[in-house]
């Protein structure tokens, strides 16, 4: 199921080897809102400090 390019796929491999009974599409979806919303959160977290460094 992995690509070579895909950041998500090993990710997505870890997530249903944990279990029975999980989509590999659910896991996809699951896997890609976790990464953008860390991906969220960095670039908050980057942006705030840039702005306390400016002051």
């Amino acid at each position: 199921m992995s690509e070579a390019d895909d950041p998500l796929a090993p990710w997505t491999d870890r997530l249903l080897r944990l279990g029975d009974g999980i989509a590999p599409e659910a896991a996809r979806s699951f896997v890609h809102d976790l990464y953008v919303q860390a991906q969220a959160d960095i670039d908050k977290e980057r942006a705030e400090a840039e702005f306390e460094r400016e002051e």
